[in-house]
């Protein structure tokens, strides 16, 4: 079989995690080969981790349900006590995205992932007894905190996996999960509507504890399927292993990026540009997306269906906004650019709030939730993979992605507080937020472009002159690796 030298780098100097996969004599596959190597991973862990998100996703979202099941009247969530409900979650779930990041990689992804996932079926499950609002807010605030370390975590893993290039459309098949869930979520809370009285409990008792114990059982068969990292999965041959880790190794640099703690990467990811610039930008489509996924049911509600009809006019939205996901995705990966496709979602939910904030017919305005739905959940991967794209280094670029991810999803804590029961049907106040958040996209998506494009084109220049010079490399192999994303041979992908 043939191999590839480790020739690969700009420099001759060993290489410590070399020693522990041959590395030197990686086999060369055929597009073909390779093309199969990466559907048996894609086969082994984007199933399992795509069911995990769905029930995270659908137990974040079904109090959005319940509410139309009457939680809100039977707990006496009179005036800002929902909202308040709906934010105490969210403050939770990003105070304690970031460290869980760190904890990820001590733990193993196996381990972790798995664990936490049956910590919130309990909390979902013990969701369905509570009986004051004190206790309604409690176990909001303790699901927020099992939840916290799912999404950036699985994000933070995927990047671990697959090439920077690979990596939206994974981002997608997972996320796409979400979508999924909101289609399903109206269509179990249609169904479990009908167990109202059952047992003693209510309609929306009957929604938390029967998608809590789903979690749970998701949760227990994840301990046996989940895997952790290419250099240790079993279900792969050490050939394959040793070509998915040179592979990755060698995806942003000449020399692989660093692998190796220190609280040099954490510091790095803090004062790092990049991420202070991607926040107001993830900011701009979280905000839509949190205020469209848990109002959607009141928004359509209140153009006059009842509940049932509500219920199940929430699932076509999120099958139009799941399959625009997905080609999103799979197009921005083709073209290996990502800000296009975040442009494209912004405008679709700039035209989305515009048709609900008008004096439009209601046909209409439901019509501009489809687009809504569709330019929020398609623009999300794009928007996370953008970063991970464009930071190097293992641990920095854990912290920096958790770090977008834990203070961009503030923007979520004025997303649910602004559909205020008062503005009712039309929900102007709230509709108007959502576009200023919009807005801050369109700023701050052509900024990171420009910067962008520059700094490539300095390096592209850098690099002609060199040659033209004759120069060899100026940096050691770990001058170059410490460099990261700095490095005169990485390119920041647009």
């Amino acid at each position: 079989m043939n191999s590839i030298s480790s020739e690969h780098n700009q420099c001759d100097e060993e290489r410590p995690e070399d020693s522990v996969l041959d590395l030197k004599n990686v086999p060369v596959l055929t597009p073909e080969q390779e093309k199969k190597l990466w559907r048996k991973i894609d086969l082994r862990i984007m199933p399992i981790l795509s069911l995990m998100y769905l029930l995270a996703f659908l137990d974040r979202g079904n109090i959005g349900n319940a509410a139309l099941e009457g939680i809100i009247t039977q707990l006496d969530l009179t005036g800002d006590k929902f909202n308040i409900v709906l934010i105490m979650f969210i403050i939770a779930y990003c105070l304690f995205e970031c460290p869980s990041n760190l904890v990820l990689k001590a733990i193993r992804p196996s381990r972790w992932l798995p664990g936490i996932n049956f910590v919130w079926g309990v909390v979902m499950t013990l969701n369905a007894f509570v009986k004051t609002y004190p206790q309604l807010v409690g176990v909001r605030i303790c699901l927020g905190i099992a939840e916290a370390g799912l999404f950036p975590g699985v994000v933070y893993y995927l990047t671990l996996w697959y090439p920077r290039h690979m990596l939206q459309y994974r981002i997608g098949l997972f996320f796409g999960a979400a979508t999924i869930a909101g289609a399903f979520s109206g269509l179990l809370a249609f169904g479990i509507g009908y167990m109202g009285g059952m047992e003693g409990l209510e309609a929306w008792s009957w929604i938390f504890l029967i998608e809590g114990l789903a979690t749970i059982v998701v949760a227990i068969i994840s301990f046996f399927v989940l895997v952790d990292f290419p250099e240790t999965a079993k279900f792969l041959t050490p050939e394959e292993r040793a070509f998915v880790v040179w592979r990755k190794k060698y995806d942003n640099s000449s020399v692989g990026e660093e692998r190796k703690f220190a609280a040099k990467h954490v510091w790095a990811a803090f004062k790092d540009w990049q991420i202070w610039l991607h926040i107001p930008i993830y900011m701009s489509i979280v905000g839509p997306l949190y205020g469209i996924t848990l109002f959607l049911p009141t928004i359509i509600q209140s153009f006059g269906y009842n509940t049932s009809v509500s219920q199940l006019l929430t699932i076509p939205p999120y099958i139009a906004g799941t399959i625009t996901l997905l080609v999103f995705a799979y197009y921005s990966d083709k073209l290996k650019m990502r800000s296009p496709f975040i442009l494209a979602g912004l405008t679709m939910c700039l035209i989305g709030f515009s048709i609900n904030i008008s004096t439009a017919p209601n046909g209409v305005k439901y019509f501009g939730t489809y687009i809504i739905v569709m330019g929020s959940y398609a623009s999300l991967p794009g928007v996370i993979s953008w970063l991970g794209n464009n930071l190097s280094g293992q641990y920095k670029r854990g912290v920096g992605m958790a770090l977008e991810m834990s203070i961009g999803n503030f923007s979520a804590v004025v997303a649910v507080s602004v559909y205020r029961p008062q503005d009712t049907p039309r929900f102007v106040f709230g509709h108007a937020f959502e576009l200023m958040f919009v807005g801050i996209g369109f700023i701050f998506v052509p900024i990171a472009m420009i910067i962008y494009k520059r700094i490539n084109a300095k390096r592209d220049a850098a690099e002609r002159l060199a040659r033209e010079r004759g120069e060899k490399v100026q940096y050691s192999y770990q001058e170059l690796r410490d460099l990261g994303d700095r490095a005169p041979d990485f390119r920041y992908t647009l």
